[in-house]
């Protein structure tokens, strides 16, 4: 008697990939008829899947200043061409043929993001498609929690990775909620296979000094074991009139690179100071009209003013593949963070620059750790690909702070006199030498999706899920509870690509972000809240994309349109209610090129194109306004050029145009739109075997004065002309 022949049996989509997934681990191979969907053969024989995941970093285009891809959280590293997501992509030739000391230098390359400081502080923060993204909230190899708060050094970096639109489920909620308009993944220099010994000192036109020594070395047989360390340092004026800057990293990269296993951890330490900080200017409640902006050069700060930051962190992450076609990962990280400042903020009292001051003296440590888990594989069912993702994550962070803020005094933002620091004691929160603890957020979430490709992954659908769960316990200066949020909520995503040729993509997708949502306050405007201490469920923003990707090889370009919907936070109606009502919307155009279209002419370029509006607003009294700091245009313009018949000499340039914004929801204060231009040379060659490389970067060619961000309400300067010089000697 024959064996009976397998007998086909029908699944639902799911099930058939949650069997595919099984069945690929065990060593089967899942077959898909063809003729009826969901009607699966299975046969003890192996899996038909490519190569497992590696951590090897995506290649960069001709010119080596943009990659093709980047880190996309659970989902791993990916080529941009394969995800319905746009990104950006930018490397370590990028950041020292720029002179790029800090992340804000790098991201002055992307036009989808403008940068400003934060609320009264040295803090870089970046506005990607109109909405703000935090340091905080910056993830170090896919790790959130673990970066240098406020201000980070580029010194360390292979590559800094921008994702554009929420992420909720790409990375999972941020620490603080901000990144709704997109996120940023920095990734650390490793050891290369060839050695590293390059040392490099710069200066600037006003005297800072700096020196930056980078070693990289791998060992053993096959190169298994690596070392990359590098140390940093720069101290001196800055181009603002009074303030000085000492900045010190080491960054210290091990990695171990087996058939199967793979290894790596990172430690840093970075501590950084800046005296007679020029910050924000507030605009105050009186305001009728801003005042253009001070010489770009002048500082309205007080010279007594300082912030000091020092930060210890590190991480490891391993990589093991089960098999051909499944790896499973984990990483795990901490940091201790330590933050003194003397910070003084002008508040503009009327348009002929009359401002008011005090002085706050702030004690901040924060400690973070934070952890992740997965699996990854490939499998096919019949004539379908799948690409499966399973990731655990979470983040622990504790705050402690305190402040002592002195009485206001009066000065000019134009006209600006030096005042003796203010005596203490005016205003006091917790104990400024031992401050207690302010707030405490625990972030759980649980992620799984599948790509499916077809037609040769000429057609590939991603979907997927992330059950996410926020806990923020706060308390206040006198170490009483004022807040306890507990919430659950899961966040989809959907997105598609089509590969109508081998260098096209068209892409659409469907994603969400995600922040703590609010709690109804105790009292406003003087009366209590009928509803005080209500907790809402977590602040949902959702995003709709669509566009196309080209790759030409030598360079690549990228045209989308996105719309943005983003709840405020809420208001207390007439009934004394706390409700949380109000949109904000923004819609966008983006254009980018990059790479070399030409031979020896490398361009960066993009412009942005977006329409803003609030929606719900209280009473009405502000719909169809304009949101607070978004511009309806942001324009960039780079390109760096080989100059023909002289070896080793290129030019470069760079333009940044961006439109005027709003700073307030009434739409009755605004800042004009603002041009800046950046010129730089370089000039390599070799001496005795060796490696050198002098470059000089002009930036703000011009000394154009002008307010570059609205974004939160306040004014952040443009910086003034600067002129750094450096050279670079492999030995």
């Amino acid at each position: 008697m024959l064996p009976t022949p397998p007998q086909p049996f029908r699944l639902t989509p799911i099930a058939a990939t949650l069997i595919g997934c099984l069945s690929a681990c065990a060593g089967f191979t899942v077959h898909a008829d063809q003729a009826a969907s969901g009607t699966l053969t299975l046969d003890p024989t192996a899996v038909s899947a490519d190569a497992p995941p590696q951590n090897a970093l995506p290649s960069v285009y001709s010119g080596g200043q943009v990659a093709r891809g980047g880190e996309l959280g659970v989902l791993g590293s990916q080529d941009i061409m394969d995800v319905p997501f746009t990104m950006s992509s930018y490397t370590s030739q990028l950041i020292e043929d720029q002179q790029a000391e800090n992340l804000g230098d790098v991201l002055l390359n992307d036009a989808s993001v403008r940068q400003s400081f934060g609320y009264g502080n040295a803090s870089q923060i970046f506005v990607i498609r109109g909405l703000p993204l935090s340091t905080d909230d910056i993830s170090y190899n896919g790790l959130y929690g673990v970066l240098p708060r406020q201000v980070i050094s580029a010194d360390n970096l292979e590559r800094v990775e921008v994702f554009k639109g929420p992420n909720a489920f790409i990375n999972g909620v941020t620490p603080t909620g901000s990144g709704v308009g997109g996120g940023i993944n920095l990734q650390p220099k490793r050891a290369l296979d060839t050695p590293t010994r390059r040392f490099t000192t710069d200066i600037s036109s006003d005297g800072r000094i700096g020196e930056h020594l980078d070693l990289g070395q791998r060992f053993g047989t096959d190169n298994q074991f690596g070392l990359r360390m590098n140390l940093a340092q720069r101290e001196g004026d800055t181009a603002i009139d009074d303030e000085n800057q000492r900045t010190k990293l080491f960054a210290l990269g091990l990695d171990y690179r087996g058939d199967r296993l793979r290894v790596s951890t990172d430690f840093g330490y970075q501590k950084q100071r800046i005296n007679g900080n020029r910050n924000v200017v507030y605009a105050g409640a009186k305001l009728t009209d801003i005042p253009h902006a001070p010489d770009a050069d002048h500082n309205y700060s007080q010279k007594w003013t300082s912030t000091e930051l020092e930060d210890t962190f590190g991480m490891a992450r391993a990589e093991y593949d089960l098999n051909d076609h499944w790896t499973a990962y984990a990483a795990a990280g901490a940091k201790h963070t330590r933050e003194v400042g003397n910070y003084s903020t002008p508040t503009l009292v009327n348009s002929a620059g009359a401002t008011t001051a005090s002085n706050m003296f702030v004690a901040h440590d924060e400690d973070n750790r934070s952890a992740m888990a997965g699996l990854r594989g490939k499998f096919q069912t019949g004539p379908v690909s799948h690409q499966v993702n399973l990731g655990l994550s979470g983040i622990w962070t504790q705050q402690r702070s305190a402040y002592d803020l002195s009485a206001t005094f009066n000065n000019n933002l134009y006209d600006t006199v030096d005042v003796p620091k203010p005596a203490p004691g005016k205003y006091v929160g917790g104990d400024i030498n031992d401050p207690g603890i302010v707030g405490k957020t625990i972030n759980r979430s649980v992620a799984l999706s599948d790509t499916v490709g077809f037609v040769d992954d000429r057609i590939l659908v991603t979907y997927g899920l992330r059950k996410q769960t926020l806990k923020v316990d706060g308390w206040n200066y006198k170490g009483t509870r004022s807040a306890a949020y507990d919430e659950s909520i899961t966040t989809p995503v959907y997105g598609i690509v089509l590969k109508p040729w081998d260098n096209v993509s068209l892409y659409a997708n469907r994603i969400e972000g995600l922040a703590q949502g609010p709690t109804a306050p105790a009292s406003a405007g003087g009366s209590p809240v009928a509803n005080a201490g209500e907790v809402f469920a977590p602040a949902r923003s959702k995003q709709v994309e669509a566009g196309i990707k080209y790759d030409h090889g030598t360079f690549g370009a990228s045209l989308g349109v996105y719309r943005i919907e983003k709840p405020s936070d809420g208001y207390t109606n007439a009934d004394n209610v706390y409700v949380r009502q109000g949109t904000q919307r923004n819609r966008g155009v983006e254009m980018n090129i990059y790479g070399e279209p030409i031979d020896g002419l490398r361009l960066l370029a993009g412009a942005t194109v977006m329409d803003t509006e609030l929606r719900d607003t209280k009473n009405g009294a502000n719909d169809g306004n304009r949101a607070i700091g978004v511009p309806k245009f942001q324009y960039n313009l780079g390109a760096d050029w080989d100059v023909p018949g002289l070896q080793g000499v290129a030019l470069n340039a760079r333009m940044l145009r961006t439109g005027g914004q709003y700073v307030n929801e009434a739409n009755t204060l605004s800042i004009p739109a603002w041009n800046r231009f950046d010129l730089g040379a370089r000039y390599s060659f070799e001496v005795e075997q060796r490696a050198i490389t002098l470059r000089a970067n002009l930036e703000n060619v011009a000394n154009t004065n002008y307010w570059a961000s609205a974004n939160g309400g306040y004014l952040s300067q443009g910086e003034p002309r600067s002129l750094k010089v450096s050279a670079t000697v492999d030995f």
